[in-house]
């Protein structure tokens, strides 16, 4: 009796999820352009990788049925997701329904470090428009391309993402970034000065609030505690305010420090030297306005008052970095000659 009911309820609840995302489809608003992002938790490395079989893809395959159905579909679709999702079975059911719904498409799989933006965060992407409208450049029609190029008006020849190409195209890549200086708050006081003066400059700065910490409390909250670095150090990932690299934030930072983003050591480390400790580096992590800088969020934005520190790195984590969907956006709308 009880597996029944689950049954009928799980059968009930989508069921009326179908039905409401026909009906959305359906009148459809009648919007020109769809940005898709469905849940990646399908696709990722360290999921179960069931793709199509996993319930939390049933949603993004619906609606890609229900376009053909609808009386008005959109004339342009953007739609990003994990690295991965291009090998899926769901990847080929959605290439096969753009074409019959007479679509055209590019697809990209992109990084800020092309952008010149010191974050690793590959992501895939997929433009299409449906005919008659066409893109600018059409020699990359059904392509997956790994480099920004088609972007650019000029041209250029970007490098390829890290770990997709040779080590000297990604050390190129790597020195073509910013260092993380410039996306710091007041990234001054990290390079004006010795190691030696560290241990002042870090008490002085425990009691001194910047831009951020004027909204979120003591700069003392973002230093690592001894007991995350006696257990963790050696799963960290460490970077300084001259690295041209650094990892993912995910929504779980703060909270963990194990895979969920870099750590900083605000000062060099040619000046700090490898006989210091991790502990004797003032670790700490970015604040809030330093993530929303490297995902290129403008320099206004900010949080409520009410949101508190915790919650602005969740809606910080795994956030669309502005410097890559901007051009593939002013792309996708762009006519062409």
């Amino acid at each position: 009796m009880r597996k029944w009911y689950k049954l009928s309820i799980s059968t009930t609840k989508q069921t009326t999820f179908t039905s409401t995302i026909s009906a959305i489809v359906r009148i459809s608003y009648q919007a020109h352009v769809w940005l898709l992002s469905p849940p990646c938790q399908p696709y990722t490395r360290q999921g179960l990788q069931k793709h199509s079989g996993d319930a939390r893809a049933f949603s993004f395959l619906k609606i890609l049925e229900l376009m053909l159905q609808t009386s008005r579909p959109p004339v342009m679709l953007f739609m990003e997701n994990v690295v991965g999702f291009e090998t899926s079975d769901t990847h080929t059911k959605m290439i096969e329904i753009l074409e019959k719904a007479d679509f055209s498409r590019q697809e990209f799989i992109l990084s800020p470090m092309q952008f010149g933006v010191p974050y690793s965060r590959p992501r895939y992407f997929c433009l299409a428009k449906r005919r008659p409208l066409s893109f600018h450049r059409l020699l990359y029609n059904n392509q997956l391309l790994w480099s920004p190029s088609p972007l650019l008006e000029n041209d250029v020849d970007i490098e390829t993402i890290e770990n997709h190409g040779s080590q000297a195209t990604s050390d190129k890549l790597l020195l073509s970034c910013e260092p993380i200086c410039r996306f710091l708050d007041h990234s001054s006081h990290h390079s004006e000065f010795s190691f030696s003066d560290a241990s002042s400059i870090q008490r002085e700065g425990a009691l001194e609030k910047t831009k951020d910490t004027d909204e979120q409390g003591s700069f003392d909250q973002y230093l690592v505690p001894s007991s995350l670095i006696d257990r963790w150090g050696s799963a960290m990932d460490i970077v300084y305010p001259d690295s041209r690299r650094c990892c993912c934030f995910t929504k779980s930072y703060y909270r963990y420090v194990k895979g969920t983003g870099s750590l900083l050591a605000p000062f060099e480390e040619e000046k700090m030297g490898k006989a210091h400790s991790l502990k004797e580096q003032k670790l700490r992590y970015f604040t809030p306005r330093e993530v929303a800088n490297l995902h290129s969020f403008p320099e206004d934005f900010q949080f409520p008052q009410h949101i508190g520190l915790r919650q602005c790195y969740a809606l910080l984590g795994n956030s669309l970095s502005i410097a890559v969907v901007a051009p593939l956006l002013r792309y996708l709308f762009a006519e062409p000659p």
